[in-house]
């Protein structure tokens, strides 16, 4: 008798726990919200995902766009430190591609024209005589459809999207998912990126987040100390586009291989800064012969608050912008302005015009094929 006693004791006990979790656990469910509807009628929704760290990511379905990200500083105190909008009107107004999830093709293509399989594609013109993030109506202005994916151990909200055939002059119908994970036990969020098509295409994507890890989004982010893991960079001509040279950092403003302020060189009398109006080219990201492989790829470290921001990436190349076209016309969270240089971008991508330049990895999606890309932003403080 006294060893069955003990056995239900032991019983009601795992079961009391067991409850205590579960109650836990609801309590941090994925909170899913009404973000407005689109003048087209389509409904938004807006996702909070969190951890038991107190980290927080808010994302939504429209544009599968960052929202925000409140981490905390070195002394605990939490703020949000990426750039957003408060109602889905900013967004369907946004210029800057605040958030979003940037496709189908990121980044710049030479007079809006690829040519593939020997036939010529023409993207819409939208960046003086460039196509640029997927033409007029890119990823970004798409309602995509989401679906909490979460487990025990992980929030998860996974967005999908098809890409018609012909979309923005784009070739193949493209079946496209971005997933958003932050983990139980750690401050970041990981982005996974996979896709298909049933006719050959090209594929980048990206997410364009403005980071200002001192969590004040009217302070420019010119004494953000960063690290970039690259002895090479891709330089642009006049209108942006890569020459087709990969360029030793050696010696010039863009050699981030040690730690270094963003304001220390961005004002210096460089062709390739004046062209950006400030940091906005690819860098070649050293991946040690295993391209596909996730690695470090960036740090960004903020002096004030002791905010650090890791990247890591599967991508072959980083995008460092440190928001030069931001005019403070753009009213963001809380009503603030956003003004030239208080925020910047870790786009992790393939190379701007890569289907212009064969000697670049290619972008090129063929039916049969899933595109698979992750790229990881991890807070820390030191």
């Amino acid at each position: 008798m006294k060893v069955c006693s003990a056995i239900l004791l032991a019983l009601l006990s795992v079961l009391v726990f067991a409850n205590g979790l579960g109650a836990k656990d609801k309590e941090r469910a994925l909170q899913v919200s009404e973000f407005g509807k689109t003048k087209d009628g389509a409904a938004i929704q807006r996702y909070v995902l969190s951890n038991k760290k107190n980290f927080e990511v808010v994302v939504t379905n429209y544009g599968a766009s960052l929202v925000s990200v409140k981490a905390p500083d070195r002394s605990g105190k939490i703020a949000d430190v990426v750039f957003g909008y408060d109602d889905l009107d900013g967004y369907e107004q946004d210029k800057a591609y605040i958030g979003a999830t940037v496709g189908r093709y990121a980044n710049r293509i030479a007079n809006g024209e690829l040519v593939l399989d020997g036939s010529t594609y023409h993207i819409p013109k939208n960046n003086g005589p460039n196509a640029l993030h997927g033409g007029l109506r890119g990823f970004n202005k798409k309602v995509w459809t989401g679906v909490d994916r979460s487990t025990a151990m992980a929030q998860v909200v996974e967005f999908s999207y098809t890409s018609v055939d012909g979309e923005e002059g784009f070739p193949g119908t493209l079946k496209v998912t971005v997933t958003y994970t932050v983990p139980a036990y750690k401050n970041e969020v990981r982005i996974d990126y996979s896709a298909t098509t049933d006719k050959d295409t090209v594929l980048n994507l990206t997410n364009h987040s403005y980071f200002n890890l001192s969590g004040v989004p009217t302070q420019e982010i010119l004494n953000h100390e960063v690290s970039i893991r690259a002895e090479m960079f891709t330089p642009v001509n006049a209108t942006q586009i890569p020459t087709g040279e990969m360029r030793p950092v050696a010696d010039t403003p863009f050699d981030f291989r040690k730690s270094t302020a963003i304001g220390a060189r961005i004002n210096g009398a460089n062709e390739q800064l004046k062209i950006g109006g400030g940091y906005d080219v690819n860098w070649v990201l050293d991946k040690k012969g295993k391209p596909q492989i996730l690695q470090l790829a960036a740090e960004a470290y903020e002096p004030s608050s002791g905010r650090v921001l890791s990247v890591e990436t599967t991508e072959p190349g980083l995008q460092l912008y440190t928001g030069n076209s931001l005019d403070g016309t753009a009213r963001g969270k809380g009503g603030v302005m956003y003004a030239r240089r208080t925020a910047f971008c870790f786009e992790t991508q393939h190379y701007a015009d890569s289907p212009n330049h064969p000697n670049f990895p290619t972008t090129k999606l063929k039916p049969g094929q899933t595109f698979r890309s992750t790229t990881i932003y991890r807070f820390s403080t030191r």
